[in-house]
Formats: C-alpha cells, sequence, structure tokens
C-alpha cells in the first residue's frame, strides 16, 4: 500500500499490454532459452508460505515456473469472468493419487526427481499429441528433437545457442537445440520435497509449453506474453490431470491444487519488476491468473494470448522510497488504521449498489488480544482458516480480529495486504448479513472473496475518494493470504483455487462482476 502519489507518477491500474514491436529474449537462463523464473518471497517480505496462523498453506523455497488465472469468453480470448467460477465443487479430500505417482510432498535424490521428471514429461507427451492437433489446423504433434537433460553442478546442462553450458537452478526449453533440461540436484527435490510431484509436472509442462509456442509460430512475442501462455498451458494440462486422464498422476485433490498454487506463488517475478523487462515473467496474480485459465479453459484459450488482450498488472515501484519499503505501511498499526478507513470509505459509497435504498452503517473494528477476546453471540468467520482469530459479531454488528499474534504475522510474514485482506474479508461478511445473502457455503464463501476484491479494484484504479492505492507485491499478498487461510474441508468443498479466482474477478471487474 502506498499513499497518494503526486501528480507526475503514473497511477497503478490493471492494463491491458500494447508492447508492439517488442521481441522476447527468454528468461532466466542462458540467452536463447525459455526458462521456468526465479523464487521470490510475497510481498517483498517474508515467504508467503511461513504465514501460518490461520493456517496453512505449504511452504518452501523453489525456482521454476509459475500461473495465473482469469476466466476466458467462448471467442478463447482471455476475460476477467465472473464471481462463480465454472468449475464444478471439488470433493473435500486428502486422499493421495491413485495415479502412478502421489501427489504428495516427499523426500528425493536426484534419482527420485528423474523418475518424477520423466514420468510428468511422457504424460505432458500424452496430453498433447492428442490436444496439438487441434490447435494447429490437423497436424500431427512432434515431441522435442533434441532430448532431455537432468544436470547438477559438476554435470552441467548442454549449450543452448551461442550460450556455453552453466549449472544454474532452473528448468528451461532451448529453442536452437529444441530440448528441455533440469536441475536435478536441487530445483526438483526442492520442489518434490516442499509441494509434491504435481508441482514438478507443471514445471515440465510449462517448458514444454515453450516448446509448442515454437511449433505453432507463437513466439515472436514479448517475454511476459510467452511465459503466461506456457503458464496457461501447463494449467490446461493439469485440467486434463484433474479430469481423470492421466495414469501418472491420478487424482488431483483440492488441497493438492492450493498446494501447487503456493508453490507458483513462490515463483514470480520479484515486486516491482516491470512487465516491459526483458526477463519478466509476471507477478504471481497475472501468472496464477495465467494458470487458471488453463485449467478451466483449456489450451486453446492459452493459444489465443498476445498483447492487446493480456490483463497484466505488474508495474514497477514509483519511488526510491516505495521500492525501500517493499510498498508497505509503516507498521501494523498504521496499516490497521489506513484499511479500515479505506474500508468504510467503499462501502460508504457502494453499499447502496448491492442493497439498494439502504445506506451504509459504520462498521466498528475491535482489535483484541486472543487472551481476552470479546464476548459475541453468533459470530461469523469471514475465512474458515482464521477459527477464533477473526470474526463478524452479527448480535454486536462489529468485526474483530487477532491484535497480537494473527494480525501482526500477516502483516510481518505477507505485508501488509494480507491483513487488508482479513479486514477486507470481514466488511464482506457485514455486507453479507445485512443485506440478507449467505455467509457459508460455496456461494457464499465466493461472494465475500469477490466482495473483497472489489475494494482491492478502487484502490488498483486509484478512486479519488481514497488516500491510498496498491503497490506492486499487494496483489501477490492477497493471493497468499488467500492460501494461507483456506482449509478446504471447512468451505463446503471451496479450494483456494476457486477462492483467489472469485478475488480476481472482484479486483478485475469491481462491485459489477460480484454477484
Amino acid at each position: 500500500m502506498r499513499g497518494r502519489p503526486s501528480p507526475g507518477l503514473v497511477a497503478l491500474a490493471v492494463t491491458v499490454l500494447l508492447l508492439s514491436g517488442c521481441t522476447s529474449t527468454g528468461a532466466a537462463g542462458p540467452a536463447g532459452t525459455t526458462s521456468a523464473g526465479t523464487a521470490t518471497s510475497a510481498g517483498g517480505s517474508a515467504s508467503a508460505a511461513t504465514a501460518t496462523p490461520a493456517g496453512t498453506a505449504a511452504g518452501g523455497t523453489a525456482a521454476g515456473t509459475s500461473g495465473d488465472t482469469a476466466s476466458t469468453g467462448s471467442s478463447g480470448t482471455p476475460s476477467t469472468g465472473s464471481a462463480t467460477a465454472t468449475r464444478s465443487p471439488a470433493p473435500a479430500t486428502t486422499a493421495a493419487s491413485t495415479g502412478d505417482l502421489q501427489n504428495t510432498a516427499v523426500t528425493a535424490g536426484p534419482a527420485e526427481a528423474n523418475r518424477v521428471v520423466e514420468t510428468a514429461i511422457k504424460d505432458v507427451e500424452r496430453y498433447w499429441t492428442a490436444e496439438y492437433p487441434r490447435l494447429s489446423g490437423g497436424k500431427a504433434f512432434q515431441p522435442v528433437r533434441g532430448g532431455y537433460h537432468p544436470y547438477t553442478r559438476t554435470s552441467p546442462p548442454p549449450a543452448c545457442g551461442r550460450e556455453p553450458a552453466q549449472y544454474q537452478p532452473n528448468a528451461f526449453y532451448c529453442p536452437d537445440g529444441d530440448f528441455i533440461a533440469w536441475d536435478s540436484q536441487v530445483l526438483v527435490p526442492e520442489l518434490l520435497s516442499d509441494f509434491g510431484p504435481l508441482l514438478v509436472g507443471v514445471v515440465i509442462a510449462h517448458e514444454y509449453g515453450h516448446a509448442v509456442q515454437n511449433r505453432l509460430g507463437l513466439s515472436r512475442q514479448p517475454t511476459i506474453v510467452l511465459e503466461q501462455q506456457a503458464d496457461c498451458f501447463a494449467g490446461a494440462w493439469v485440467g486434463n490431470v484433474e479430469s481423470g486422464a492421466s495414469t501418472a498422476f491420478g487424482t488431483v485433490t483440492p488441497q493438492q491444487l492450493d498446494t501447487t498454487l503456493a508453490g507458483l506463488l513462490q515463483l514470480r517475478d520479484q515486486p516491482g519488476t516491470a512487465a516491459q523487462e526483458p526477463q519478466a515473467h509476471g507477478n504471481a496474480f497475472d501468472r496464477i491468473r495465467a494458470f487458471q485459465d488453463g485449467v478451466d479453459r483449456g489450451p486453446r484459450t492459452c493459444a489465443a494470448y498476445r498483447t492487446n488482450n493480456l490483463p497484466v498488472t505488474e508495474v514497477p515501484f514509483g519511488t526510491q522510497q516505495e521500492a525501500a519499503t517493499g510498498g508497505d505501511l509503516p507498521s501494523f498499526q498504521d496499516t490497521v488504521t489506513v484499511l479500515d478507513e479505506s474500508l468504510e470509505s467503499y462501502w460508504s459509497r457502494t453499499y447502496p449498489e448491492v442493497d439498494p435504498g439502504q445506506s451504509w452503517k459504520a462498521l466498528p473494528v475491535r482489535p483484541f488480544d486472543p487472551a481476552s477476546p470479546p464476548a459475541c453471540q453468533g459470530r461469523v468467520q469471514p475465512d474458515p482458516g482464521a477459527a477464533e482469530t477473526a470474526f463478524y459479531c452479527v448480535s454486536g454488528d462489529y468485526a474483530a480480529f487477532d491484535a497480537v499474534r494473527l494480525g501482526p504475522a500477516l502483516y510481518q510474514r505477507i505485508g501488509d495486504n494480507a491483513v487488508g485482506t482479513l479486514l477486507g474479508g470481514l466488511f464482506a461478511q457485514a455486507v453479507q448479513v445485512r443485506r440478507g445473502q449467505p455467509t457459508t457455503g460455496r456461494a457464499g464463501q465466493l461472494e465475500i472473496d469477490c466482495l473483497t476484491g472489489s475494494w482491492t479494484n478502487s484502490l488498483l484504479a486509484g478512486s479519488a475518494a481514497d488516500d491510498i492505492r496498491l503497490s506492486p507485491g499487494d496483489l501477490d499478498e492477497a493471493v497468499a493470504a488467500l492460501l494461507a487461510f483456506n482449509r478446504t474441508e471447512d468451505t463446503g468443498g471451496v479450494s483456494g483455487f476457486d477462492r483467489i479466482a472469485a478475488y480476481r474477478t472482484g479486483v478485475l471487474q469491481g462491485l459489477p462482476g460480484c454477484s
């Protein structure tokens, strides 16, 4: 979050990139390669995966691909979707995969890492053998010709084009040699131990997505478009696995999909990266949009990605001071005060739109010590994962949250907009109760997340009524918070995947996008 900029600064807003004349130079690997990206922490602070107080996204560090979402229209081009995703509710189960690979985190060395990668390669090729002709006008799919190359510090990958062989903890596709290479010493073992085989499969599917781009003649686009298109292709493969078509990966549960998103969150650009930078892959918000596009809409939507239809929110920091602070407000106390005021201002302006003829009544926010929480009959949690640490009190018509452990942990471990996401959910809870709409179940949870996103939209667009607006990294902080809060078994089968999609609808469309 940051204060309103001077007139000379460009306002942060959702934009459609118009990068005509740009060409891709690849990313984070040898020049001329397309790679998975590098690991970063959420919001310029600590890793989002460490935010456990509201209980529980998988964590770790890695380097690899990443994804992002939005739903699409029937034309096959990206769009912002609707508040309720098109996905059917998934069963709330933690059962392991019934395929050859168990989609749970495992401790692995190079041999096991290579076995998982080779299994993933075969499955991704199975997928493209069937799907590629539908995108190519009937032409058959041709697997990569240059082979597959695991490498280590002492045995580097093959040279790519004019670049000499060198070790990097990465995975990449080399268009010159038409081969895929991966670090079997550090990268893949860490992905397996922190997030499980499905994320490894996504990394490989992303790299194979670059090979598909090459074959379809889609490679002459800006890097950020190519990377998010590869994220989308990876998501399309996951959607196919979800359908039960893969004997290798078997059943994908909501928890496994959320764990994969948590891994993708770590693999985004550093906050403050400009979308126009030659090596830009995208922030987590955008890359997860692209990934979810593929899961929900399939490869034809991915193949339609172009510079003039891809919504990109990644922008650089506006000032040196903002870069130094990572865009966070000065303290947790300042964050609560400023965001409370912003939410009050937003709902005072917009509540009549969702409850015609009614005006907004100020919502008291009561920070509390969990040793002595306020008494309330009829508590409603804005997020089941927050348990007793944050709630909207129906009988007292106030919001309350743990300001000793939960709030400070969100601020310190993720960033100020993680606190904003918590408070936004409390206000959205009050909106639902006051207008007589559900607060539980699939519909209620997704509407709360969309309403929270609609407030974020007002900050993204820089409404004149607000004294603050979003900083680079803030959207990623919200995604991290939603994953950390979510407990699929407590939300009627609503996964973090679905909740992020609903939140994004509110962010991109504003209040009209929510039901």
